[in-house]
């Protein structure tokens, strides 16, 4: 099978087009035919050199989520059947013609989407529920401020808070700005003119997708026991003492159950995507670039 390989760390030039084995299902395991896969900033950090870091071998298959068909499974599976069209999220490995999976890591793919769309879909959209909801505890009627909300883990945070009765707050460049309001964000604010911090204030939750400085200015606008929830550093424990909030840095897993509900929300028409630009997957190479340079609204697709 066609995939894209790497067998050194470094800049995209270590991507790799290649010839790889397809793998062969064992008992508990179903190999999904990818119809699509999507790129998320955690693959070229992965690229750079995080993977050593994670413990990861190599040569590595990069990519975390995808939508495709069922294509064998072990003897052991049970609630999936050839042909059915699955999306989820793995840690590693999507970046090819074929994928294996779990069954506890797939998900039907929603009804109302291709599979471009669907495949956008699991990694940002269960990272954000975990983040917000399973770690920070955000309820209806709470009030939560989301940076990055036009990129692909905001942009479903936004929904999903939504979705859940919340107050949304998110930030963004200003040419985001109709972008994140028609996602159901109640405030927007542009980063490039406004300081956050100078004009939200008493939020339940802070979902930090940025890290740095703009986490540690985040503390400012939480309110006495908020909880400050960050994809990329831990949160400073003498900020959290200081503001008497909670916080935590998290990495999300895969979780069929989360996935089938984020799946009702989406055909409910509660939760939509948007995919920014889409590749076949001999150009990841391209694709990996313009994710690294920042500025993606919703997803980069690859196509096998």
């Amino acid at each position: 099978m066609k995939a894209i390989q790497m067998k050194e760390y470094g800049d995209e030039s270590v991507l790799n087009y290649t010839d790889v084995e397809r793998p062969e299902p064992k008992a508990d395991e179903i190999l999904v035919k990818i119809h699509a896969a999507s790129v998320n900033p955690v693959d070229w950090k992965i690229r750079d050199g995080k993977g050593e870091k994670f413990g990861m071998k190599l040569p590595l298959i990069l990519g975390a989520d995808f939508a495709g068909a069922v294509e064998e499974m072990g003897a052991e599976i049970k609630e999936f059947k050839k042909e059915d069209e699955v999306y989820g999220k793995i840690l590693i490995g999507c970046y090819a013609e074929y994928v294996i999976v779990k069954e506890g890591e797939l998900s039907k793919k929603p009804k109302n989407l291709d599979y471009e769309k669907a495949a956008s879909i699991p990694m940002g959209a269960l990272t954000s529920w975990q983040a917000i909801f399973e770690t920070a505890k955000l309820k209806s009627g709470q009030k939560i401020l989301i940076h990055a909300a036009s990129g692909g883990v905001g942009s479903m945070a936004v929904q999903l808070a939504k979705a859940k009765g919340a107050y949304v707050i998110g930030t963004a460049s200003g040419s985001n700005k109709d972008f994140v309001k028609g996602l159901g964000a109640d405030e927007f604010i542009d980063y490039t003119s406004t300081n956050f911090e100078d004009v939200v204030s008493d939020v339940d939750v802070v979902y930090d997708t940025i890290g740095g400085d703009t986490q540690k200015r985040s503390f400012q606008v939480l309110k006495e026991g908020g909880f400050l929830v960050s994809l990329v550093e831990d949160p400073s424990k003498e900020l959290l003492k200081k503001y008497k909030v909670e916080g935590k840095v998290i990495a999300s897993v895969a979780n069929a159950e989360q996935l089938e509900e984020i799946t009702q929300l989406i055909e409910e028409g509660k939760v939509k995507t948007h995919v920014e630009k889409v590749f076949p997957l001999s150009e990841a190479k391209k694709a990996q670039k313009l994710s690294k340079e920042g500025h993606v609204r919703g997803k980069i697709i690859l196509l096998p």
